[in-house]
């Protein structure tokens, strides 16, 4: 019977970083996703890599000043799915006094160190281009920074090298079954191919909110034992996406009388996202791994809280879209869903049976760090601790210096020499598709281009700047078999086209 070292169990962000870590390492791993890649939480959050200014509220100094020291090692390590981004706080009168802001934000500066992230600094609205889609009576308000990210590529890029360092990706694939030995656990996998049974010395459950459920319901015990003792409390988390609200390229964080914040974000160009709730789920929400919407009362919120800032109303008829992920946060007594923490917890099971690791809680900022944790556990549980390496080193597509002929310096002004670049060896393509493309693929663009020399070379049109050598990449190299894993997740590009282009887009993943 087949064997490796490790079995991860869960596609999310925490499944996908620790199986590249463990894989980096030298241990053999097999990842098993029920579904795509970031299909529920990882591909449905604010899109941010943030310290989480508001926990400093709750005293989460710790969790702050980890994510804090995140920031800029994530911001290199991937620059063209990342960018640095400034953030706009709007002084309102009636909610926190600015004195609290202040030293609120001087701490956010302070706990970890910025090589090159600016500070934050206080700025008047009132006549300027950041105050410009505001309402009057926001006169002054205060500026820092914080990363942007595409979730649900970053999920992608840890999976791509998981697979790069030896590791072996199923998607759309339940793990039905994981029985626990003395030395192994006898697990198995419901492939599309067929079932698939294989021994694991060590299993990781990194199912995200379903991590709970999968120990309870599916991790059978060695001998009498629990394999659960930590409980969940999911919190669906919703977004909604408008035409876009304002001009420049900086975000807005608007403190609602709730004590709640919302997030206002320049978005694919043309549009605002708007995020996000905080909506207690019962665990029947997510039975059989249903997608997570959102309601008419979150929209109505969501509009509301925006309309008491911006100018012009945001409407509930404006949504053009709109997500929504249920987070598995570590259940904390906290009173309100706001107020639990988003810290996670690595509980290790090792007592004379094969070894289990279980992830509870997280957030995207910190996926690295807590893979790089799970990964020293894991390898110490089996008795080959190895070095950890992902701090410094690059994701797939993220060496863009070669492109540039310049030496790595800040990651945003790296990822605009390569565009250049990339417009310099195909200057057929649309400054729009070639800097998308820079965008999604960074150095690993040329897999898809190859020599190409004109847009005709790119086969079919499928609608917007949508070609079938995209289609035909996303399903080869990157895991994509639905067009909701290539429009929604693999890229937004749902967004451009109609109806009709996105069912012609369904058509052809059932043909291929």
């Amino acid at each position: 019977m087949e064997q490796v070292d490790v079995l991860v169990v869960g596609g999310g962000i925490n499944g996908a970083g620790i199986a590249r870590d463990l894989a980096g390492r030298g241990f053999s791993v097999l990842l098993a996703e029920a579904q795509d890649l970031a299909s529920h939480t990882s591909s449905a959050s604010t899109k941010l890599i943030h310290g989480g200014l508001r926990y400093l509220e709750y005293y989460e100094f710790a969790l702050v000043r980890k994510a804090l020291q995140e920031r800029e090692v994530l911001l290199k390590s991937a620059p063209h799915i990342m960018r640095p981004l400034r953030f706009v706080m709007p002084h309102d009168q009636a909610m926190r006094p600015a004195w609290m802001i202040r030293a609120g934000l001087f701490l956010y500066d302070h706990l970890a160190r910025r090589e090159w992230l600016p500070g934050s600094n206080g700025v008047q609205l009132r006549g300027s281009v950041l105050g410009a889609p505001l309402q009057e009576r926001f006169s002054r308000g205060f500026v820092y920074s914080d990363g942007w990210v595409d979730d649900a590529r970053l999920v992608l890029l840890n999976a791509l090298d998981a697979k790069a360092h030896g590791a072996e990706i199923l998607t759309r694939s339940p793990v039905t079954v994981a029985q626990r030995g003395e030395q192994d656990w006898l697990v198995t996998i419901n492939t599309p191919g067929g079932e698939r049974q294989l021994r694991a010395a060590a299993l990781v459950n990194a199912a995200g909110p379903w991590a709970e459920s999968f120990l309870r319901g599916v991790a059978r015990p060695a001998k009498h034992e629990a394999l659960a003792t930590k409980s969940l409390r999911l919190v669906k988390g919703s977004h909604i996406v408008v035409p876009r609200r304002f001009e420049h390229d900086h975000a807005y964080l608007f403190q609602n009388p709730d004590g709640r914040i919302i997030f206002a974000i320049p978005y694919e160009g043309a549009f605002t996202l708007i995020g996000t709730t905080d909506v207690e789920q019962p665990d029947e929400a997510i039975a059989g791994f249903a997608l997570a919407k959102i309601s008419e009362p979150e929209i109505a919120y969501l509009c509301e809280q925006a309309s008491r800032y911006f100018k012009s109303p945001v409407r509930p008829e404006d949504v053009v879209w709109s997500y929504a992920g249920v987070r598995p946060l570590l259940d904390d007594a906290s009173g309100s869903a706001a107020a639990i923490t988003r810290d996670y917890a690595l509980e290790t099971l090792h007592d004379g049976a094969a070894p289990l690791l279980s992830v509870w809680g997280g957030k995207i900022t910190t996926f690295r760090k807590l893979a790089e944790d799970a990964a020293d556990l894991v390898a110490g549980m089996l008795g080959r601790p190895r070095p950890a390496w992902t701090r410094g080193a690059l994701l797939p597509g993220g060496d863009l210096a070669a492109w540039s002929g310049r030496k790595p310096g800040r990651p945003d002004q790296d990822f605009e020499h390569f565009v250049q670049a990339v417009q310099r060896r195909w200057p057929w393509l649309p400054p729009a598709l070639a800097r998308r493309l820079s965008h999604a693929q960074g150095s690993r663009i040329a897999l898809l281009l190859g020599d190409a020399a004109s847009l005709a070379d790119l086969g079919a049109h499928h609608g917007g700047d949508l070609y079938e050598a995209e289609l035909e990449f996303m399903y080869r190299e990157e895991w994509a078999r639905s067009a909701n894993d290539m429009l929604w997740r693999r890229s937004k590009l749902g967004l451009q086209l109609g109806a009709e282009q996105r069912a012609a887009v369904a058509a052809w993943c059932d043909r291929r």
